[in-house]
């Protein structure tokens, strides 16, 4: 028999010989928070774990058919993550000395007091949460550069930045609505990070780039066996997930069956893997978005409309790019600093005829296309300012833009190369020319020719190879 947990509480399977001990933590256990089942023997025991997953298994070494060191062997092997105590009334430094080898979390004399198993959970539970804020740091110095920023001051933007700072320290499940790169998941890693769930997991998933014949596994996990592949036990985004925060982009790709399961998820907080007849509880806060409009979609009968209205207690509207024209230049220099940074590099600077530029253009690919259209500027630009010809030549604004005036190349101290020279042959001339003007002074010939001296150092190095 099971016995559900508390959000938190860890999985425990005990298994024990005797009945009145298993009675005992079938009542007590749950009592903790923790979700328990119970086993007269190992072979049970193992059958258990066949069907699901726990955080801790309570053996007692002397068990029919199987003993505790033979069930903790298997559980190394079909589920290592599962934390093993080994409970004997037959202590001896051999037995215990054993067990550890094997991979024991620890062990405990029968009868065992209360307070130290209490204790040993404790560990456990905190080991578990260790690994999760391990994967929580991992996913976030992956995904992200720093605390996410929602940039802009035109009214649809305070709008939203309101709203974020209302609704993230709850657990409300907020529907995230826009076009393709209008920033969807800033606006989810904004609401994780404004809540209490911050110092955790925050993973973002697109669930049209899942295999469609996975998506349910790769969410919810899957049992060894449970379909032909499935060579261990798995866990799914929803568990790792757990205590924090999964986010679910263009949930409108998901297939009605995975749907249901969502719609489970959300009315009881429970998911059961693949393959697995109990279900458990998780601890995860699910933020939804998508592109496409799920009311269409709901009368088309491609949506769920009971998980529609279960995932829309909040809707969060981001304009469109080419609706917030004003926010642009605060936009693009932000990234400027960004890839800046990522370069170690100088920050470039936006001229007035490259700002026009981009504000002339309607941004079908919103801010997505915006980075990509920066980064090229400030490849292009190496450092220095950006002007109209560094932006993409099919910006409308962009074509028939004169080009601004060169810095003069002729005059007492610079004579244009004779013959035929290429553009390149000029720029090394003209370099060191103005090396020659401050005496090797680096930092000061960078300086007048406007270029960082990490990429004067890199032209030097050309040079130096004619």
């Amino acid at each position: 028999m099971v016995e559900k947990a508390h959000q938190g509480g860890l999985r425990i399977l005990f298994a024990d010989d005797e009945a009145h001990l298993r009675d005992l933590m079938q009542m007590e256990l749950p009592r903790l928070g923790h979700e328990v089942t119970v086993c007269p023997d190992g072979a049970s025991a193992l059958r258990a774990l066949e069907k699901g997953s726990y955080d801790a298994a309570l053996l007692d070494v002397k068990m029919p058919g199987m003993t505790g060191i033979e069930v903790l062997t298997k559980i190394r092997q079909i589920n290592p993550e599962t934390q093993v105590i080994i409970l004997t009334g037959h202590a001896t430094v051999d037995t215990a000395v054993q067990a550890l080898r094997l991979g024991a979390f620890d062990y405990l004399t029968k009868p065992c007091k209360w307070a130290e198993l209490e204790v040993i959970l404790k560990r456990i539970a905190e080991r578990r949460d260790l690994a999760n804020k391990a994967s929580a740091l991992e996913t976030r110095l992956k995904a992200a550069e720093g605390t996410p920023m929602l940039i802009g001051d035109t009214p649809a933007m305070q709008s939203v930045r309101r709203l974020i700072e209302t609704i993230a320290p709850t657990d409300a499940s907020v529907m995230i609505l826009g076009e393709t790169g209008t920033g969807k998941e800033l606006v989810a890693r904004s609401l994780h990070e404004k809540s209490r769930r911050a110092g955790l997991t925050f993973i973002p998933v697109n669930c049209g780039a899942l295999p469609e014949n996975l998506v349910e596994s790769e969410l919810f996990g899957h049992r060894k066996g449970a379909f032909t592949g499935a060579d261990t036990h798995r866990k799914g985004l929803f568990e790792v997930a757990n205590g924090g925060t999964l986010f679910l982009d263009e949930v409108g790709e998901l297939d009605k069956s995975v749907q249901v399961k969502l719609l489970r998820f959300l009315e009881s907080g429970e998911i059961r893997r693949v393959g697995e007849n109990d279900p458990f509880r998780v601890d995860v806060r699910v933020l939804c978005a998508t592109h496409r409009d799920l009311r269409e979609m709901i009368a088309a009968e491609q949506f769920r409309e009971d998980l529609f209205f279960r995932m829309n207690t909040f809707e969060i509207h981001l304009p469109p790019l080419r609706d917030r024209k004003a926010d642009i230049p605060a936009l693009a220099r932000h990234m400027l600093r960004r890839f800046a940074s990522r370069r170690g590099g100088q920050e470039s600077t936006l001229t007035p005829e490259a700002i026009a530029v981009l504000q002339a253009h309607d941004w079908p690919g919103n801010i997505r296309e915006l980075a990509n259209a920066i980064e090229r500027a400030t490849i292009l630009a190496a450092d220095g300012p950006v002007y109209p010809e560094h932006l993409p030549t099919q910006f409308p604004a962009r074509r028939g833009t004169v080009a601004p005036a060169a810095p003069a190349v002729s005059g007492p101290h610079f004579q244009i190369p004779e013959g035929n020279p290429t553009l390149r042959d000029i720029e090394m001339k003209y370099i060191q020319v103005i090396l020659e003007k401050h005496n090797g002074n680096k930092p000061a010939a960078s300086k007048e020719l406007g270029i960082s001296l990490k990429t004067l150092y890199n032209k030097i190095n050309q040079l130096q190879q004619l």
